[in-house]
C-alpha cells in the first residue's frame, strides 16, 4: 500500500469511527470523560448580590429577557454564561474585579467624580 493510500485508509476510520461515536455507538477503544458542572440557581446568586434582573443581564452580557427566561426555568444558562454564574456564586468580588477593573462590591454604585475631590 502506496503512503498516500495509507494516509487515506487511516483517514477514512477515523471519521468512521468519529461517525460511530456521534451517532453515540459503541467505539472499540474510545474513552469518554465528562465532567459534570451541576446547575446553578441564577435567581440565588442574583439575590445574594442584591441586583435586579436588569443588572444582572448586564454583568453576565446577556439580555434582560434571556436572563429572565433563566429565573423562570424556561431555559437554563450553557455555555461561558453557565460557568460565569457558577463563577460569580463562588467569587463574586473577583469577577467584579474582572469586569471592571475596580475594587468594589457587586451592585454597589461607582463612586461619582465629585465625591473623589
Amino acid at each position: 500500500m502506496s503512503e498516500m493510500t495509507k494516509f487515506g485508509a487511516d483517514l477514512i476510520q477515523a471519521m468512521s469511527e468519529a461517525l460511530a461515536h456521534a451517532q453515540g455507538k459503541d467505539v472499540p477503544g474510545m474513552q469518554v470523560h465528562g465532567v459534570d458542572i451541576g446547575t446553578v440557581d441564577a435567581k440565588a446568586i442574583r439575590k445574594k448580590l442584591d441586583l435586579t434582573q436588569d443588572q444582572m443581564a448586564t454583568v453576565l452580557g446577556t439580555s434582560p429577557s434571556g436572563y429572565k427566561k433563566w429565573e423562570q426555568g424556561k431555559r437554563q444558562p450553557s455555555g461561558a454564561a453557565h460557568t460565569l454564574l457558577r463563577i460569580i456564586e463562588r467569587e463574586p468580588e473577583a469577577v467584579l474585579r474582572a469586569l471592571t477593573g475596580e475594587n468594589r462590591e457587586i451592585g454597589e454604585s461607582p463612586a461619582s467624580p465629585a465625591a473623589s475631590h
